[in-house]
């Protein structure tokens, strides 16, 4: 007895979250359409759930790549740059010498001129950081989240005027406008034909268990969207999304969301795409406290995914083990003393543990971000440079991943 179709092997997709360093999973998921690989199930949480959900859901059949890149494109050019002249002229010095000050020393006299512009470039780089981070603090952006103290919510938040009382910074209603552009909500149901099988994540604010929204289940909505990409940490409101559930971003519990992709589909085998927005390894410790605090927030968010597919090995393992002995009562039933309803029961069983599980990870592709200057604000950096960066990094990364593996065949 066969446990499932070896021959059907689904192309899974999981994104993490990372503020707007999906821009980097919008660059693989292009790399993926330009090489023709069809992607069966998209998963992810916060921004990860939010890209997930534009390619599932894209309003375009054809050439899903092109609108995902479109919305990364829109938010950027919502940011506010605040080198360009107005009232907060002073800004962007101020924020260099404060780059300058928290992560280098001044250069000893006998530094080589290689590392003196090699270190400037880095100040550079962390000084705009640091400006981006600011702006997204200050303006957020209106395409995506907006802070509570904007004039415009002094009419409609009751709770405008009584600080004391607030529990999140910004309001992300902003994003269900923009995504009305891009996403056909009537595909994200049963037999919706979506462009992929939907699954986000999230996490129950009041009893911490693990949320699954599955578009194979239910109908996703709007506010599965704001759930998943809820994260209290930058000051996110927590989402009803049905009567009684209040849900925030699932990376709380799990960044991301391969266990959930297995237990949503345990028959057919996988082929994963993963894309890893904060890289488990780097070559160098860390030189200073902010660099520490960078990477003890990349570990947190790499995830547990080793441990998952450890998992999925050895639930294998344990399934061939226990073929093997069923077959071996199957061939001999006529020889052993054993009861009828004994022997229902063991093949009732067997269905279910046998038949009904054991999806094996054929191969797993692990695209990673580089990070050559690590920074804390990095994923608060919406400007149209990072943005178009991030995506052409995240596009390369994907090709290079595809072209070694048909290399290595």
């Amino acid at each position: 007895m066969v446990r499932h179709d070896s021959s059907i092997v689904e192309n899974v997709l999981v994104l993490q979250g990372g503020g707007s360093l999906g821009a980097f999973e919008c660059g693989v998921y292009k790399s993926l359409v330009k090489n023709n690989i069809n992607i069966d199930i998209v998963a992810g949480t916060s921004i990860g759930g939010i890209n997930s959900a534009l390619i599932a859901g894209s309003k375009k059949k054809e050439h899903t790549e092109e609108l995902l890149e479109n919305f990364w494109l829109e938010l950027s050019e919502s940011f506010i740059d605040l080198d360009k002249p107005s009232l907060l002229y002073s800004w962007p010095r101020f924020m260099e010498q404060q780059a300058a000050s928290s992560y280098f020393p001044q250069l000893p006299k006998s530094e080589t001129m290689g590392s003196y512009f090699k270190t400037r470039k880095e100040q550079e780089i962390k000084a705009k950081q640091i400006r981006s981070f600011y702006s997204s603090a200050i303006f957020g952006n209106e395409k995506m989240f907006k802070p509570r103290w904007s004039a415009e919510f002094a009419l409609k938040d009751p709770e405008y005027f009584s600080p004391q009382k607030w529990t999140y910074l910004y309001d992300h209603l902003s994003l269900v406008k923009t995504l009305e552009k891009y996403i056909d909500y009537e595909k994200l149901k049963p037999d919706g034909k979506p462009n992929a099988r939907l699954i986000l994540t999230a996490v129950d604010v009041l009893n911490a268990r693990s949320l699954t929204f599955d578009s194979f289940k239910q109908q996703i909505t709007y506010k599965h969207i704001l759930a998943t990409s809820a994260y209290p940490l930058y000051n996110f409101p927590w989402i009803e999304v049905e009567k009684g559930v209040y849900a925030w971003d699932g990376g709380l519990l799990s960044n991301t969301p391969l266990r959930e992709v297995l237990d949503a589909s345990p028959i057919n085998d996988k082929r994963i795409f993963m894309v890893e927005n904060y890289p488990k390894h780097i070559n160098t410790l860390p030189k200073n406290l902010p660099e520490v605090h960078h990477r003890a927030r990349d570990i947190i968010f790499s995830d547990k995914t080793e441990h998952s597919v450890t998992m999925s090995k050895v639930i294998t393992r344990y399934l061939d083990y226990i073929e093997e002995l069923y077959n071996i009562i199957e061939n001999n039933v006529d020889h052993i003393q054993i009861g009828q309803n004994q022997l229902k029961r063991i093949r009732r069983k067997y269905k279910k543990y046998k038949q009904e599980h054991g999806a094996e990870i054929k191969e797993i592709y692990h695209i990673t971000r580089d990070e050559p200057f690590p920074h804390m604000y990095e994923n608060a950096d919406f400007s149209p440079e990072t943005i178009k960066c991030s995506i052409r990094e995240g596009e390369d990364k994907t090709d290079q991943a595809i072209k070694k593996t048909k290399n290595s065949q």
